[in-house]
């Protein structure tokens, strides 16, 4: 099931499996913002991660002295059990509860509410998250939102580039061939806020960005200016990505991220690990603003 929800300049859909965002559309143009899921590449779109961020170390963790295996990425994304609480014409809430199947990988009551709310170019993706244990509930949290790069026919991925809101100093850091982070890292953004897009780019999978000063990007073309930004001023890492050659980019903000390939397994230990105390709830939301 798709559901959609509008303003004056845009119209935003959202599937209910995985509560996946599908279409950014121009009302007035017809452009459309969001990668549309050519198998051809990759049938993703936009994924909710929680409660990992990425690949586990032998696709297991351990809780409490326990071992659980978690898909990547986690819970959320393939999940045909969100319900809608509530809609207008420019929001809409989802929710996905905790049951037997989820507490047989994740060993948490929650609830993850996942909120779209359209303010005329831009939209806010926020998700609450609620705590039903009597104990500390720990989780990874974070957006994955795929744009078409070309936006428009005739144009070349290498026409775009992303520009940060301050100059950077900043590494990427690297993945292994198993999807675990390594400590090697690489100079990406040396006194410079522009990251021009190149296909090859994504070689060893996502960059990683842990150290940045920005809490914006922009996605722009080099004859037709800026497209579109993603604030992520709640979360402290991002990530960039797509599928080498395919003609698409990931802004990824994220509050963890994918096992290191020296991790013992223990999920406590997973690295920026958000902690809910039992009984609360807390919110994390990130925008995407059309500019065009």
């Amino acid at each position: 099931m798709i559901y959609s929800i509008q303003s004056e300049f845009l119209e935003v859909s959202i599937q209910q499996k995985g509560i996946e965002l599908s279409s950014i559309k121009n009302k007035q143009t017809g452009t459309e913002y969001m990668w549309q899921a050519d198998p051809v590449f990759w049938t993703g779109q936009a994924p909710v991660l929680f409660p990992i961020i990425g690949s586990l170390k032998d696709q297991k963790m351990m809780i409490n002295g326990t071992e659980y295996q978690i898909p990547k990425h986690g819970i959320v994304r393939h999940s045909t059990k969100p319900s809608v609480l509530n809609q207008t014409d420019s929001s809409i809430t989802f929710r996905l509860k905790w049951d037997e199947e989820t507490l047989a990988v994740f060993p948490f009551r929650f609830l993850i509410d996942v909120t779209f709310t359209l303010n005329g170019k831009q939209l806010d993706v926020s998700h609450t998250i609620q705590n039903l244990e009597e104990k500390v509930m720990p989780y990874n949290l974070g957006g994955h939102p795929a744009f078409n790069c070309p936006i428009n026919p005739g144009e070349q991925y290498s026409d775009h580039y992303l520009e940060f809101e301050h100059t950077e100093h900043s590494e990427s850091w690297l993945i292994d061939e198993h999807g675990l982070l390594t400590d090697e890292s690489i100079p990406m953004l040396e006194n410079s806020n522009i990251l021009r897009l190149q296909s090859n780019m994504y070689d060893r999978d996502a960059l990683i960005f842990k150290n940045l000063e920005s809490n914006h990007v922009t996605l722009k073309n080099d004859s037709l200016g800026s497209i579109l930004r993603v604030d992520f001023h709640e979360f402290p890492y991002l990530g960039i990505w797509a599928k080498p050659g395919a003609p698409f980019v990931c802004i990824e903000p994220w509050h963890g991220i994918t096992d290191h390939q020296q991790t013992n397994g223990k999920f406590s230990n997973k690295e920026k690990l958000r902690l809910l105390e039992p009984g609360t709830q807390e919110s994390l939301s990130y925008q995407i603003t059309i500019l065009d």
